[in-house]
């Protein structure tokens, strides 16, 4: 039992170790020679990539953070070969590590603790718990981007919409802690946008506009001084 304990407490730490790995940071850094934190909404994330860098620093961090959520999840699998560990622990050690994960994400140990808000990676640990629920609100979260042009609302809407998926999914509706995680996911992601909420009332927020060319965007360059706000 006391290997069991240590296997646990090992994946755990090595779910907020992946999710630690600030992609964001390392990329702005690596090939356009800045702090991606220093520019836009300071967040190490995709969204911020997007608006500062264009779409070609995006797409990496969000495939890696997504990735990094995923295994981190995936790899709890190896404990279903424990027989002190049944089905319904493993769904439990799995929502454990989407938290470790995300935690990470958010205050990564790589990046002096200054990180992202966590949403690609958070849809990647879902994914890795049930792909289905992942996918639809995925599915919700384009649809709102391209109605809107605001990947916050996309975000928040998406992350209301997640326990109403969970509750309607017979292969989970029954694991209450489950549930019980949904409706948390959905609460914490509309008050990490608590400032992007504010801007959305006041008409100040930053649209997105994935699919025109850049100089369609109304953003500054990340050089210019006057984008640190």
């Amino acid at each position: 039992m006391i290997l069991t304990y240590y296997c646990i407490v090992t994946m755990i730490i090595i779910a907020y170790l992946l999710g630690s790995i600030p992609s964001a940071v390392w990329i702005g850094k690596k090939y356009y020679g800045i702090d991606i934190r220093e520019y836009g909404s300071r967040n190490a994330g995709t969204t911020n990539m997007l608006r500062v860098l264009g779409r070609r620093a995006a797409l990496p961090v969000f495939l890696l953070d997504f990735l990094k959520g995923f295994v981190a999840v995936t790899l709890i699998e190896i404990l279903k070969y424990d027989d002190h560990i049944d089905d319904m622990w493993l769904i439990n050690l799995k929502l454990i590590a989407v938290f470790a994960a995300v935690l990470g994400h958010i205050f990564p140990i790589f990046a002096g603790f200054r990180g992202g808000k966590g949403v690609a990676t958070l849809v990647g640990a879902v994914t890795g718990i049930y792909p289905p629920v992942a996918l639809l609100c995925f599915a919700v979260w384009c649809v709102v981007l391209i109605v809107s042009h605001y990947v916050s609302l996309a975000s928040m809407v998406a992350g209301g919409c997640f326990p109403v998926f969970t509750l309607i999914s017979p292969k989970v509706n029954g694991s209450v802690p489950f549930v019980v995680f949904s409706f948390v996911i959905a609460v914490l992601l509309v008050y990490t946008h608590r400032k992007n909420i504010d801007r959305l009332k006041a008409g100040t927020e930053s649209k997105i506009y994935i699919w025109k060319p850049r100089k369609a965007r109304t953003d500054r360059s990340p050089h210019d001084p006057s984008n640190r706000s």
